[in-house]
């Protein structure tokens, strides 16, 4: 066994157990992997760099001079409201500024909107079947590039879904909507100080909404707290897979308690994710998997700014990148560039021109790509039909069959569809039935958003960075690979209990979690914000583990989500309808 073959090896023994072991092993790896004329040897870490990683403990939980709300909902204090559906009047109430937490650390970003449609207020009222008692509650999150997630009002005209939002069209079939705002990576606290949103505080307001929600549960008008369904897009579809794998955990509860949540359960009945960007300590390497050999990235222009003002409950403030203070204001207009109007809130620029990856960023990409196997096979997953997904050292394996089968599907639907697909040279097509896919012709097609590293930036420059920073706003690494390769003397890396609490794959399984039973995870097919590698395992995990998923990758569409409310909505009423059915 060969050096190489040794420290792939101890990677994959490693990989769910030794934090700080995988962050230097994925060094090694990824020096023994690549071409040794590539690129200089990095520079050792510092022994007070590997101390800190090693030895720093997670951040307590932020203590600040609060103000105690009641955590009793005021079944008075409503409006009534009505909005247009196709035409047809959707009457409701709403019960704006709840504020779910006892001891908030930013109240606009702890409070909740509710609202219950109109018909649960008469005698007898039902719609699409449900009654006050049965209605399920939808908990759509706002989230996107780990910003602060605004509450998800009805709106009869949404950029990301084209018309309807996805809070509107659950009212209209008989869902109760609970809408939190959740804090983000630049919320401040009420102090006016304290960087109060780092990780894992979205994930905690989310659980305290949800805890919330049964503390009323007789308090509140209608909704069946036993049928809660999240719903989020990007790093907000991560937040909802982060709620669905990781219910009652005891892991967060410090913080839950720091917040004033209610002391309740907060499992949920179901969740939905679309195209979440999670698994983020592993996320580069699944992205060069699919990306390798792709060297012009499309997004280059200030990665850390937001798109879009800020909630109120946060403010700009600045960013510390080493001596560097860099002010978060809107992003600024990049020449010649352009955004796609139907990506999430805050998630990064997709630019109209690309710029060519410098040799250390393709030498990074080589590397991270001889990482991915290990970490696959280290999983143990396997398909339907009991086939283990594994892949060989080159990358290439059962896994990839399963990948290239989840592609061939989403094009055999546009073809059924009666699209002409015969100019894609990564499909082969004989008698309208797609037999083949390539995946690096693919990924050649579908273009690179992302220069490796695509999240743990070597600069600590990324969204993801600025997620994992201090409550002081230094953004830190969450990776041994990039902490290892980052120039700047000192740099540190977010302490273990963090990175654990942000990748749903570390709860599914344990015995003291209680998971939701259902999952409906999409991923558009021209998607490359990240691999489809990265909800592919989630839904292979959760699949392995016995629970209900639909996951699929959607013709024609890139990084988006709520573009099939229809069959959101149909998935999830079969799954609640069919319960019920059950518990009578």
């Amino acid at each position: 066994m060969n050096l190489k073959q040794y420290v792939l090896t101890a990677l994959a023994v490693s990989a769910l157990t030794m934090p700080w072991t995988l962050g230097v092993t994925q060094a090694a790896a990824a020096d023994a992997a690549a071409q040794p004329e590539a690129e200089p040897a990095p520079q050792a870490v510092s022994s007070a760099a590997a101390t800190t990683a090693k030895t720093v403990k997670a951040d307590a939980p932020i203590k600040v001079k609060q103000a105690k709300y009641s955590l009793k909902f005021n079944a008075k204090n409503y409006t009534k409201e009505t909005l247009k559906l196709e035409g047809q009047a959707v009457a409701f109430r709403a019960y704006r500024d709840v504020v779910y937490t006892a001891k908030p650390a930013s109240v606009a970003s702890e409070s909740m909107s509710i609202f219950i449609p109109e018909a649960y207020f008469q005698k007898g009222g039902t719609v699409n079947g449900y009654t006050a008692k049965t209605a399920p509650i939808f908990l759509p999150n706002g989230v996107g590039g780990y910003m602060p997630g605004e509450s998800k009002e009805p709106s009869a005209s949404e950029r990301m879904s084209g018309g309807a939002n996805a809070s509107l069209v659950a009212l209209s079939k008989g869902y109760v909507v609970a809408a939190p705002a959740v804090r983000g990576r630049t919320t401040v606290g009420d102090d006016g100080k304290t960087y109060v949103g780092k990780a894992p505080a979205f994930l905690v307001d989310y659980k305290a909404a949800v805890r919330y929600l049964r503390h009323n549960r007789h308090r509140l008008p209608a909704g069946n707290t036993d049928r809660i369904i999240s719903d989020g897009t990007s790093a907000g579809g991560a937040l909802s897979a982060l709620l669905g794998a990781t219910g009652n955990s005891k892991e967060y509860d410090a913080e839950l308690r720091a917040v004033g949540a209610a002391n309740e359960r907060d499992d949920i009945f179901a969740a939905m994710a679309y195209c979440p960007i999670t698994d983020l300590d592993h996320a580069d390497m699944a992205y060069e998997w699919m990306f390798n050999g792709v060297n012009e990235a499309y997004q280059h222009s200030a990665p850390m700014s937001p798109l879009l003002p800020l909630n109120a409950g946060s403010m700009p403030g600045a960013l510390k990148v080493g001596d560097a203070v860099v002010p978060l204001g809107p992003r600024p207009v990049v020449q010649g560039g352009s955004a796609a109007a139907d990506r999430p809130d805050n998630a990064p620029v997709e630019d109209s021109s690309a710029v060519e990856m410098t040799q250390a960023e393709r030498v990074a990409s080589d590397q991270l790509k001889a990482l991915f196997p290990a970490y696959v096979n280290s999983l143990g997953l396997k398909d339907r039909q009991g086939r283990a997904l594994t892949l060989d050292e080159d990358g290439t394996g059962s896994f990839a069959d399963y990948i290239k089968s989840v592609y061939a599907a989403s094009a055999q639907s546009a073809l059924d569809a009666g699209e002409d697909l015969s100019a894609l040279d990564w499909l082969t097509i004989e008698n309208g039935m797609v037999k083949d896919v390539d995946l690096a012709k693919y990924a050649a097609w579908a273009t690179r958003l992302k220069a490796a590293p695509a999240f743990d930036k070597f600069d600590r420059s990324s969204a993801e960075n600025d997620e994992f920073g201090t409550t002081d706003n230094t953004p830190r690494h969450f990776t041994g690979f990039s902490l290892t390769r980052d120039k700047e003397a000192g740099a540190t890396m977010a302490t273990w209990d963090d990175v654990r609490r942000m990748n749903p794959m570390y709860f599914i399984g344990q015995q003291d979690v209680t998971v939701a039973p259902h999952w409906r995870i999409r991923h558009g097919a021209k998607d490359r914000d990240t691999s489809l590698a990265v909800p592919a395992l989630l839904a292979l995990k959760l699949q392995d583990s016995g629970y209900d998923v639909d996951f699929a990758s959607p013709w024609g569409k890139g990084h988006a989500g709520d573009y099939d409310l229809d069959a959101l909505f149909d998935w999830a009423d079969g799954i609640c309808k069919a319960a019920d059915t059950r518990k009578k």
